[in-house]
Parts: C-alpha cells; sequence; structure tokens
C-alpha cells in the first residue's frame, strides 16, 4: 500500500469517527430529560397575619322608629328618605277625628302605654347609671396601671388591655345614654297621646291635630306611610337615624367566631373607595343563628358588631352636602363592606406561598420542593399558622432558599428545573 493510499484511508476513518460522534451528540440532545418549567417564590421573614374574612353591612348604631302614638288620619307626609332633620322638627301629624264609642278602652289602653313608657325610662335611667359607674371604674383602673407601669410592676400590654376596657365601657355608657333619650322621648309621646285624648273627650269639637316630632337630629331612613290614610296606634310611619354614628355588623361562621375577641383589629375592602378602613371588634353575640348557605348547607353563623376607628372628626357630614364628602363618611345604612378581622399577627415569621406546600409519605408530614444547583430538592418542614396565602415555616428552610409553587406531578425529586419565563 502506498503513502497516499493510506493518508486516504486514515482521513475516511476519521470522517466515519466525525460522522457518529455527531450522530450520538444530536440522538443525546434529542432523547436527554429536559428541565422542567416551574414557578418559583423565595422565603422571607415578615408579617403573618391570619385573618377571618367575611361579608359584612353597614347600619346606624341607633336608628328610630316612629310609629303612631294613637289611632287616626294620618295627614300626608312630605319627608323623602334622605331628607335631613332637626330635633323637634314635625315628622308627621295625626287627626284623631271624632270620639269614638271606645273611648274609654282607648284611654285605658292609652294611659297602660304611659305606664308601660315610664317603667322604661326607670329601666334605661338604670342602665345609664351602671353605664356611668362602670367608666368611672375603668378610668381608676387605667389610671392605677398606668403608675404602675411607670413603676416596672405591670407590662405594656396589660396597660393596653386595661384601657381597651375603658374604650368598651364609655361606648356602654353612650348606647345607654341613647337608649335612655328614647325612653324620654316615647314616655313624652305616650304622655302626650293621653292627654290629647282627654281634651278631645272634654271638648269634641277640638279637633285638634297631634303632631310627631323628631327626637334627634338626622336623616330620614325609611318611609313606611306616604299618603294621606287612616292608621291604628303604633303603626310604622318613618324610620330615622344619624348617619354619621354608624357601625359594621358581621355575620361569620360559629368556628370562627371563637377566635374574634374584643378590640381585635378589622379591615374594611372593596366598599368602594380605594383604600381600607379600620374598624375594631366590639362585641361578639354570644348566641348563634342557622342560615342557609348558597350551597344549600345549614350553617351556625354569629353576628359580630364593629366600630369604625376614630382617626379624627369626619371630612364631611352627611347633614352638611355643602362639604365634598370622603372616606367613611361615604357609606350609609345597609351598605356592604368585606370585612377581614385579624385574629393573629406576628412580624419577623418565616414564611412562604401556601400553593408550595404539600402532603408527603405515610405520615402525612407537610413537604416542600426546594431549588438547589437546578434541581427540585425535596424537603420535609415543619409549618405553623396559615391564613390560606402564606405559611409560616417553623423548622426545614432557610431564608432566602427558592420553593416551587404549585409543584405538578413532572416534579420529583432530583428533577432538574427551569425557572419559568412570564411574559411582562
Amino acid at each position: 500500500m502506498t503513502a497516499t493510499g493510506s493518508k486516504r484511508s486514515l482521513w475516511k476513518r476519521i470522517r466515519w469517527l466525525l460522522f457518529a460522534l455527531a450522530a450520538g451528540l444530536l440522538l443525546w440532545l434529542g432523547f436527554r430529560p429536559q428541565p422542567v418549567e416551574v414557578d418559583t417564590a423565595r422565603i422571607e421573614r415578615g408579617t403573618l397575619r391570619v385573618t377571618v374574612d367575611e361579608d359584612g353591612e353597614t347600619r346606624i348604631r341607633e336608628p328610630y322608629l316612629i310609629s303612631a302614638p294613637l289611632a287616626g288620619r294620618l295627614i300626608r307626609v312630605e319627608l323623602e328618605p334622605g331628607d335631613s332633620i332637626v330635633k323637634g322638627q314635625v315628622l308627621a301629624a295625626i287627626d284623631p277625628g271624632e270620639p269614638g264609642l271606645l273611648d274609654v278602652r282607648s284611654q285605658a289602653e292609652a294611659e297602660a302605654r304611659l305606664k308601660a313608657a315610664e317603667a322604661a325610662l326607670r329601666r334605661a335611667q338604670s342602665q345609664a347609671e351602671i353605664a356611668r359607674a362602670e367608666v368611672e371604674k375603668a378610668e381608676r383602673y387605667v389610671e392605677r396601671d398606668r403608675q404602675r407601669l411607670a413603676e416596672g410592676n405591670i407590662t405594656a400590654p396589660l396597660l393596653a388591655d386595661t384601657e381597651h376596657a375603658l374604650r368598651i365601657s364609655r361606648g356602654n355608657e353612650t348606647a345607654a345614654q341613647s337608649a335612655l333619650d328614647i325612653a324620654r322621648f316615647e314616655k313624652e309621646q305616650a304622655q302626650a297621646a293621653l292627654l290629647h285624648s282627654r281634651e278631645i273627650a272634654e271638648d269634641e269639637t277640638a279637633g285638634r291635630q297631634f303632631e310627631v316630632v323628631s327626637p334627634i337630629d338626622g336623616v330620614v331612613l325609611r318611609r313606611f306611610q306616604e299618603s294621606a290614610t287612616t292608621i291604628p296606634a303604633a303603626e310604622r310611619i318613618l324610620e330615622i337615624g344619624n348617619p354619621e354614628d354608624l357601625e359594621i355588623r358581621i355575620d361569620v361562621l360559629s368556628e370562627d367566631a371563637v377566635k374574634i375577641r374584643p378590640g381585635q383589629r378589622v379591615y374594611l375592602e372593596n366598599w368602594g373607595g380605594p383604600e381600607s378602613l379600620g374598624a375594631h371588634i366590639r362585641r361578639v353575640e354570644p348566641s348563634a343563628f342557622t342560615k342557609v348557605s348558597a350551597l344549600g348547607v345549614d350553617e351556625q353563623r354569629v353576628w359580630v358588631f364593629a366600630d369604625f376607628d376614630e382617626t379624627g372628626p369626619p371630612a364631611s357630614s352627611p347633614l352638611n352636602p355643602e362639604i365634598p364628602s370622603g372616606g367613611r363618611t361615604l357609606l350609609g345604612d345597609g351598605y356592604r363592606v368585606e370585612a377581614r378581622v385579624i385574629v393573629w399577627e406576628k412580624d419577623g415569621i418565616l414564611k412562604a406561598p401556601s400553593g408550595a406546600l404539600f402532603r408527603h409519605g405515610r405520615e402525612g408530614d407537610w413537604a416542600v420542593y426546594t431549588v438547589r444547583e437546578g434541581r427540585a430538592a425535596l424537603t420535609v418542614v415543619t409549618r405553623g399558622r396559615d391564613n390560606g396565602i402564606e405559611t409560616e415555616i417553623v423548622a426545614g428552610v432557610t431564608e432566602g432558599e427558592q420553593v416551587v409553587l404549585h409543584p405538578g406531578d413532572r416534579v420529583e425529586d432530583g428533577v432538574t428545573v427551569r425557572k419559568r419565563e412570564t411574559d411582562d
């Protein structure tokens, strides 16, 4: 064999070797496992809040139902819902007409209503005195605990509890005073109705109209009677109230109600404005009621009442439309809100997105897939509290690690993963 033939044979072998290497490389690239695209998130420290989220509604704290104190012909009611009223303004007028055959019975009924109103007034006075005494007691406790805190004998949370008890007692005093005002008004109405019936009995030609006046400054909320008509005693005519004195009523599941305590913070969202409104729990009712859910399931629900946070004087008043409204003053009676009651909160918590955790193994341990050197690593963790969005991580991972969100069946321990690119 010549030297030229030997060289050609060598190059031929080299070409076949390069061809085989290229083919092998292509086969390897075609059949090698591809990285699984995943969404990831970082383990971080921060504030974790556990909330009870339910729909609620605003309510005027002390609505007044104006009813007919005596039977007769109601003169047409000119007031409409939304009209402003002042204390002492005439809301409706009733013409008793000619005295009928049952004057003795009517007078006895009027006297009975007056006695009932007097008894309700005495009860309201007692409740007001009790509320004032509770406020005085709470003020003494606050003054005592402030001195004890300055001396270092108690902690700041104990003083905060005492101050909260003072706020609650002051709110109860305000409610008791409102109830006392209502009782006085009802007694005056019953007394006036009785005197009016006696005057008509003595002088059948009197023909006077009995005027029903407003006990408060406020607005007309609802009108039950509009046209002139004959109505019996105690028939509803109007409902009035002060729109600046609002509260929030929330119905929650009974299993959530046991977590809620007076004083806990509430955030109100999706009420129509861009910002969240602050409030705090005032009362959790002790009894539940049954409500049928949208799925037809009977649920035990509990009413929870909250007050708006006092952040200063209102920016506007519905009683003065010349001032532009804003914030909570835009809300009225019966408006829908979404309430988030904070039942637990802590800073500096190591947390992960709830979608990263899943059950693993026969024991049902909680685990996550951490991303280490481009591979998914199965990591068992100990979880704490969960709010449905974020979960407290007690042990298993460290701050700054990347975890896989919502891992699918393609994600396994040791598999190569790649962060999914998102279009901005």
